[in-house]
């Protein structure tokens, strides 16, 4: 019986797992380096909304790697990066705030959270150079909320809860190397 309901548990967690989307990911050549761009569809659940605004802060993470394809062994992981982003609300100012990499950004409603968080902008995931011109690599990207940095209480509700099992998909794209530019191909749904 026990085990019988971890099952529908976890099966109910992977089902309501993939309520994010990502769109028109791409990896470009900049001065800076290799920048990465991406659009995510999602939602924040009452849940989530309600227990930030009663001061429990939320991380989501976009995660990024980069990988070239071997048939003699296991792929090449060429680059791998990952980038925290916290939501939290001030209630004497009555404003959210979303702070990625040490910078801070106070918005007045969750609609505006919710738009800052969807767009993945210039994002430097590795110095120039480490394309190989000619060369054929595998780019994939995902967005999750962060469940393991959660309050205790919280992790726990977790196994019963799909409000709080946000996620996407592995979004995986060829790059094509070429001098000191990479060229992409269509991205996989």
């Amino acid at each position: 019986m026990f085990c019988a309901l971890m099952y529908l548990l976890l099966v109910g967690a992977t089902a309501a797992a993939d309520e994010a989307t990502i769109r028109n990911p791409k990896l470009d050549v900049t001065e800076d380096g290799y920048q990465v761009s991406a659009d995510i569809d999602f939602q924040l659940t009452s849940s989530m909304q309600e227990a930030v605004r009663k001061g429990v802060p939320l991380y989501f993470v976009v995660e990024f790697e980069l990988s070239k394809g071997r048939w003699y062994w296991f792929d090449q992981n060429v680059a791998r990066a990952s980038r925290d982003r916290r939501v939290s609300y001030a209630p004497l100012t009555d404003q959210y705030r979303i702070a990625v990499s040490g910078v801070s950004q106070n918005v007045a409603t969750i609609e505006d959270v919710q738009r800052l968080l969807s767009r993945v902008r210039s994002w430097t995931v590795m110095q120039k150079g480490r394309l190989k011109p000619g060369e054929k690599y595998e780019a994939a990207i995902r967005f999750r909320l962060d469940n393991a940095q959660l309050p205790k209480p919280f992790q726990l509700d977790i196994l019963a809860s799909k409000d709080w099992n946000l996620s996407s998909e592995w979004v995986r794209w060829t790059v094509v190397g070429e001098n000191e530019s990479a060229r992409q191909t269509k991205a996989a749904p």
